[in-house]
């Protein structure tokens, strides 16, 4: 067999998931990610080690940033192939392509602003690093397929997208590679979800596959308090009612929003806290939570049971949808205690820079993380406890409440991703361990010999291995 594999990202990281499968003359990238992680976003600059004219096709496990969010400069760069995923992570990922180009756009020309004020150049140029104009230029090659829907990528290449519970529309994806009398398959697991979480179907699980490329988010840990997200966000609002001040909630656009709606309408519902107002201050989160409405065939059953009682997390009395600027800046002039919501989950762009400038240094203040904080960003920075932070190029003290509620996580745990494994029938020839720090990774690699046996290795980044 003549199929090679190269870990071009993900590798040793959470972010930049991006991994270039050739094979039969074909040359397939499964996700383009954006590095989020400061230490590694020089590499969302550099030259893709495949000319992107050469790829024939991406395909695209869900729509978060970290897998999705250098399609467009691969298609800016010459990129004129298929993007095959799931109908919703389709909608999902060119409502936040053409976000995350206006963030782009944003963020290059207040930088630039900001340093021919202060008489300095920045590490990289001031120019983003694509613009709106290369999103809406990605958003015609995207081509669906449904789960389960075997699709042919080229001669002797096989497709087919399982249900991931990471998000709506996430997956996993197998791919069976025919030369002559021989087979091999490979499975990339995407974001492994987590069993019995509100909203999405649980993942999928296989019976056999020759090799596994495989997230490791949590390899190293075990979730905890994931049975008492409600109780958690109950005693956090009703202390904020009691002190007197504002929540702040930084928050992915994508799940993460939608989930602490579900939570909080729950709670309101069963009286456990006072009518709260809450803004969601995301037009992106607003837009996805549109497309969450369109697919309710892909909810679990408590879902659609909420949904058919009129009782949906996303219209109850006290969401308040925030789309301008303009009604965003208003929020400050709040003085009652109200949730705001706003993206992104790692404090790394966006609304939420802006909301924490106001009110991280109030003491009577809450900022809760619901997301994982990837190492060098600013959400890492605030959980880990520092006391000042910098944000727009100014120091601010951190004064407000700290708090993380871990339960929200959409991975897996280190025995989630066991249980993924449990159902194989066969031994797998050898897993890669990608999409974790690298503590996580190598920890999570050895946990996995020594209760399973299997081969199992950690590459570095641009690794790249035959699988014969």
């Amino acid at each position: 067999m003549d199929i090679n594999l190269t870990f071009m990202g993900a590798t040793r990281g959470v972010t930049g998931s991006r991994y270039l499968l050739e094979a039969n003359g074909l040359k397939l990238l499964v996700d383009c990610g954006l590095y989020q992680e400061r230490k590694f976003q020089y590499r969302n600059r550099e030259p893709f080690k495949v000319p992107p004219q050469e790829l024939d096709a991406v395909l695209l496990t869900h729509a978060h940033l970290d897998h999705c969010g250098l399609l467009p400069k691969l298609v800016k760069e010459g990129f004129r192939g298929r993007i095959i995923c799931t109908p919703a992570t389709a909608d999902i990922t060119g409502i936040i392509l053409l976000d995350s180009a206006k963030i782009q756009e944003e963020d290059a020309a207040y930088k630039k602003k900001r340093h021919m004020r202060e008489g300095r150049q920045g590490p990289y140029p001031e120019i983003p690093l694509y613009t709106i104009a290369d999103a809406e230029a990605t958003l015609p090659l995207f081509d669906t397929i449904d789960y389960n829907a075997p699709v042919s990528i080229g001669e002797g290449i096989q497709a087919t997208f399982h249900d991931a519970g990471h998000v709506l529309g996430s997956s996993m994806i197998k791919l069976v590679i025919s030369q002559g009398e021989e087979k091999r398959s490979i499975v990339f697991s995407g974001d492994i979800g987590r069993w019995d979480r509100p909203m999405l179907q649980d993942p999928s699980f296989f019976r056999r596959t020759d090799y596994i490329v495989m997230e490791s988010t949590y390899g190293d840990r075990e979730h905890e308090g994931s049975n008492e997200i409600g109780d958690d966000l109950a005693e956090i609002v009703n202390t904020a009612f009691r002190v007197g001040g504002k929540i702040i909630v930084p928050s992915f656009a994508l799940q993460r929003a939608q989930e602490i709606m579900y939570y909080l309408n729950i709670l309101i519902l069963e009286k456990r806290i006072p009518d709260l107002k809450v803004y969601l201050d995301s037009p992106m989160a607003i837009r996805i939570t549109g497309v969450f409405k369109r697919y309710h065939e892909l909810f679990d059953r408590e879902m659609k049971e909420l949904l058919s009682q009129r009782q949906s997390p996303f219209d109850f009395s006290g969401l308040k949808m925030v789309v301008t600027a303009r009604e965003s800046k208003a929020l400050n002039s709040i003085k009652e205690t109200v949730m705001i919501i706003a993206g992104s989950g790692m404090c790394t762009g966006g609304r939420i820079k802006h909301h924490l400038v106001n009110n991280i240094s109030r003491p009577e203040n809450t900022i809760i993380f619901i997301g994982y904080q990837a190492k060098g960003t600013l959400g890492r920075h605030i959980v880990n406890g520092a006391r000042r932070v910098r944000i727009h190029g100014q120091q601010h003290p951190v004064r407000a409440r700290i708090a993380q509620i871990h339960g929200f996580s959409a991975h897996a745990d280190r025995n989630g991703l066991l249980k993924w494994l449990s159902k194989l029938a066969a031994e797998p020839k050898h897993i890669f361990i990608t999409h974790g720090e690298k503590q996580a990774a190598e920890q999570f690699s050895t946990f996995l010999k020594e209760k399973t046996g299997y081969e199992t290795s950690v590459p570095a980044y641009n690794t790249r291995v035959r699988l014969e």
